[in-house]
């Protein structure tokens, strides 16, 4: 039966268990992109409307969501750089795991352990994720696969020609456009028109108020002036 304890697990796996583990996973990306040189690298988190971007960090309004990690230019563009930089999310991912699991066998951490083994349970879950070669939408690689073409034909053989990863420049460019789309929208949405002819309607009857209140003030003084 689901109840309210359930209730919370699944809100703290949604909104704080899982983001963490893609934002690990995402920066596994960093491991191999520090080693072989990538130009304008960056973590985005989530989707949305951006809530703040640090460095390489770009954080969205529904962190929780997909997330992923782009660059525009690697600088050893070669076999080894793509097999480290693909296998960075699965070491990081694994290390988390194994860690964790160590600590946890050991009666090293012993508060929260329901929180640690969720943790460690979705950690696993990417990490296999990853590491089991497939297909995945519209029939892109996952990195996995990505790491067996390369090493056994030196290439990605599959019919899918978009990038490996996506380029920052273009990440920001569509994001310009999606942020620009939504203005319009909402400038022209119904419902939200209705919204801003109310509070204009309030705003010019709290004004009318106002001068009137001040009227009334301007004509009790000059009474007592009298």
């Amino acid at each position: 039966m689901f109840g309210l304890t359930d209730l919370v697990s699944l809100i703290i796996s949604a909104f704080i268990i899982l983001p963490v583990v893609v934002f690990l996973r995402e920066s596994g990306y960093l491991l191999g992109s520090f080693v072989f040189g990538v130009r304008n690298p960056r973590i985005t988190l989530g989707s949305g409307p951006r809530l703040f971007k640090l460095g390489i960090l770009d954080v969205r309004r529904y962190y929780h969501l997909y997330s992923w990690f782009s660059y525009d230019e690697i600088k050893r563009e070669n076999r080894a750089a793509y097999v480290c930089l693909y296998a960075g999310p699965i070491l990081v991912n694994l290390a988390l795991a194994f860690t964790l699991n160590t600590l946890l066998a050991n009666d090293v951490i012993r508060w929260q352990q329901t929180f640690w083994d969720r943790l460690v349970f979705y950690a696993f879950y990417y990490a296999l994720f990853d590491i089991i070669p497939m297909k995945t939408t519209n029939g892109k690689p996952n990195n996995g696969m990505i790491i067996y073409e390369m090493l056994r034909y030196g290439r990605r053989t599959d019919y899918n020609h978009e990038p490996f990863l996506p380029s920052t420049s273009e990440v920001e460019e569509r994001y310009m456009q999606e942020i620009e789309e939504i203005r319009k929208h909402e400038e022209t949405h119904p419902i939200r028109q209705q919204k801003r002819e109310r509070k204009a309607r309030a705003l010019r009857t709290l004004k009318r108020g106002s001068g009137r209140l001040g009227l009334n003030r301007v004509r009790r003084i000059r009474r007592r002036k009298r």
